[in-house]
């Protein structure tokens, strides 16, 4: 073992992490070059009693490796965002509220079955009333809806809502489901009729409309697919016109108030 410095034996030790890890780095096809069969051998030896008697590298490493992940599905959202922005924030058909003349949009990819969502509620409420000059964008997006109907139902009843009753009475809807407290698989039908109900809509009417209601649902999943959004809640935000890397946030899962407000402040500029 004397034939190998220190440093190049941590560096092997790391690269083997990498490929237990399943990640076949340059590093690790380098140093299998250097080293003759015997050589390697014992090195890989070497390697995996160090992960035995050290496993919280391989937590690392798989930490690392997951973040790095993360980096790039997000990197492909925000491309993603700017192909789609006029179909994110120009849909007349997608419930929405504030300024039609707004120079920025937040745009919620979201399901009232989801817990995140119904977390990130009060957050979106209170971004609203700070920010009157953003126009708010909501994408139904029943995710859960072949796990729990509701979930697609209560989707339907939103997009009836803001197209017979308009933006106040969808927000009144919006806000009043999340103010049952039920997800992920509490909602029922019952709550369902009775927020659609003080919003001025029938349960009938969602059902007299299924078919549009329906078309406009599977817009918004493919528009999600294209974007590449595979979980709620999803933010993007962006400004209406001209949106390019350096004014566009995207924000898979939940944010806190102040993430959000400064997505909102960067697309502003």
């Amino acid at each position: 073992m004397s034939v190998f410095n220190r440093q190049t034996l941590f560096a092997l030790m790391a690269a083997a992490a990498m490929l237990v890890a399943g990640e076949r780095s340059a590093l690790a096809q380098a140093a299998a070059g250097d080293f003759d069969a015997a050589q390697q051998d014992a090195i890989g030896k070497i390697a995996a009693q160090y992960l035995i008697d050290h496993p919280e590298v391989l937590v690392q490493v798989s930490q690392a490796l997951q973040q790095k992940q993360q980096q790039q599905q997000t990197e492909q959202m925000l491309q993603g965002a700017i192909k789609s922005a006029s179909e994110l924030t120009s849909d007349a058909a997608t419930p929405a509220t504030g300024p039609k003349n707004a120079k920025v949009a937040v745009v919620q990819f979201f399901d009232y079955q989801c817990i995140y969502c119904f977390k990130m509620s009060s957050a979106v409420e209170q971004l609203m009333e700070k920010n009157e000059n953003v126009r708010f964008v909501f994408k139904e997006f029943p995710i859960f809806g072949s796990r729990w109907p509701a979930s697609t139902l209560a989707a339907e009843a939103g997009l009836q809502v803001f197209k017979s009753k308009g933006a106040d009475a969808y927000v009144k809807y919006h806000n009043g489901l999340y103010a049952t407290g039920k997800n992920e698989g509490k909602l029922t039908g019952t709550d369902i009729e009775q927020v659609a109900k003080t919003a001025g809509v029938s349960l009938d009417d969602v059902k007299k409309n299924a078919d549009a209601l329906d078309t406009q649902l599977q817009k918004h999943m493919t528009l999600g697919s294209n974007v590449g959004v595979s979980g709620t809640p999803t933010f993007i935000v962006l400004p209406i016109k001209g949106a390019n890397a350096d004014n566009v946030t995207v924000v898979p899962g939940a944010a806190d108030l102040a993430t959000l407000q400064q997505a909102i402040d960067k697309a502003s500029k």
